[in-house]
C-alpha cells in the first residue's frame, strides 16, 4: 500500500504542475498576441522611415557623417538581447550561444570584443564570464520606444568618440510561433543607406528640403538607430512569448502523458494488491478446511 500511496501522491503533484503549465501557456499566448500586434504595427513605420532616409541619403554626401565612418575594426562591441525570465525552452540559450560563437570568431581574428547585455538572462550569464560595458535587466515586461532611445544614447556617443570601431546586435528574429531564429546584424558603422539602389542619377527627382539635406541627415541617422534597436527589442519580445507558449504547451502534454502512465501503474499496483489479498483469503480458507 505504501507504493500505491506514493503513486497517488505523484499523480496529484503532476496534476498541479499541469495546471501551472496550462496557465502559463495561456498567459504567454495573451502576451504573444500583444507583442505581435506591436511588431506588426511598427513594421510599416520602420519600412517607410528607411525609404525616406534612403531617398535622402542618395542626394547628400552621407559618408561625412560620423555614424557612417568606417575604421579598422580593432575593438568590437556586441549587444546580446535575451529574455528576463526562463521557462521558454532553448530561447535564451540559443541567443547566448550565438553571441559566444560570434565572439570567438572575432577573437580568432585578433579583435577585442566587449559585451552589452539587454535582458536579465544575458546579464546573469555574461557577468560571470567577462566585464559588461553596460546592461539593462528586467526591461521586457513592459517597455516602449524610450528604452530604444536610452540604449541608443549609450552606444552612439561612444562610437563617435572612437571608443570602439564596430557594433553588432544579437537578437531573436521572430518568424512565427514555432520558429525563433538568432540573428546578428551590424549596427555601427551604419550601412551605406540608399547607395545600393539601382537608380539613374540623372533621373532622380530632386526635392527641396527645409532645413537642408545635411541637417536632416544629422537628425534622422540617430532616429534610424532608434528604429533598428526598437525593432530588435520587439522581435525578441515576441520571440520570447512564442517560445514560452510552445514550451508550456509541450510541458502540459508531457504532464498528461505522465498522468496516464502513473494511472496505469497505479491500477496495476491496485490489482496486484487485490490479488494478494484474495490469495491470502483463499489460503486461509484452505487451511481452515484442512483443519
Amino acid at each position: 500500500m505504501a507504493a500505491l500511496k506514493d503513486i497517488k501522491r505523484k499523480i496529484v503533484a503532476v496534476q498541479k504542475t499541469k495546471q501551472i503549465t496550462r496557465a502559463m501557456n495561456m498567459v504567454a499566448a495573451s502576451k504573444l498576441k500583444a507583442a505581435q500586434t506591436r511588431l506588426e504595427n511598427f513594421r510599416p513605420y520602420a519600412i517607410r522611415f528607411m525609404e525616406v532616409l534612403s531617398s535622402l541619403a542618395l542626394r547628400v554626401d552621407a559618408e561625412n557623417h560620423p555614424l557612417l565612418a568606417v575604421r579598422e575594426p580593432k575593438k568590437i562591441r556586441v549587444i546580446c538581447m535575451t529574455a528576463d525570465r526562463g521557462l521558454c525552452g532553448g530561447f535564451n540559450t540559443n541567443l547566448i550561444k550565438a553571441t559566444e560563437r560570434f565572439t570567438r570568431d572575432k577573437n580568432k581574428e585578433g579583435k577585442e570584443v566587449e559585451l552589452i547585455a539587454v535582458g536579465r538572462k544575458a546579464r546573469d550569464y555574461f557577468r560571470k564570464k567577462t566585464r559588461l560595458v553596460k546592461d539593462w535587466a528586467d526591461v521586457f515586461g513592459k517597455f516602449d520606444f524610450t528604452l530604444a532611445v536610452n540604449i541608443s544614447n549609450e552606444i552612439i556617443p561612444a562610437f563617435i568618440k572612437a571608443e570602439y570601431d564596430e557594433l553588432y546586435v544579437v537578437y531573436n528574429e521572430f518568424v512565427h510561433i514555432a520558429i525563433q531564429r538568432p540573428a546578428v546584424i551590424r549596427l555601427f558603422p551604419l550601412p551605406p543607406i540608399g547607395k545600393d539602389e539601382d537608380v539613374d542619377p540623372v533621373r532622380r527627382i530632386e526635392y527641396i528640403y527645409e532645413p537642408s539635406d545635411e541637417i536632416l541627415l544629422e537628425k534622422l541617422l540617430p532616429m534610424y538607430v532608434h528604429v533598428l534597436v526598437f525593432r530588435a527589442l520587439l522581435e525578441t519580445s515576441a520571440g520570447e512569448n512564442g517560445a514560452r507558449m510552445v514550451a508550456m504547451d509541450n510541458a502540459t502534454k508531457n504532464c498528461e502523458e505522465m498522468i496516464q502512465s502513473l494511472t496505469l501503474k497505479m491500477n496495476k499496483a491496485r490489482q496486484a494488491a487485490i490479488t494478494a489479498e484474495l490469495m491470502d483469503i483463499v489460503g486461509g480458507t484452505e487451511a481452515l478446511a484442512k483443519s
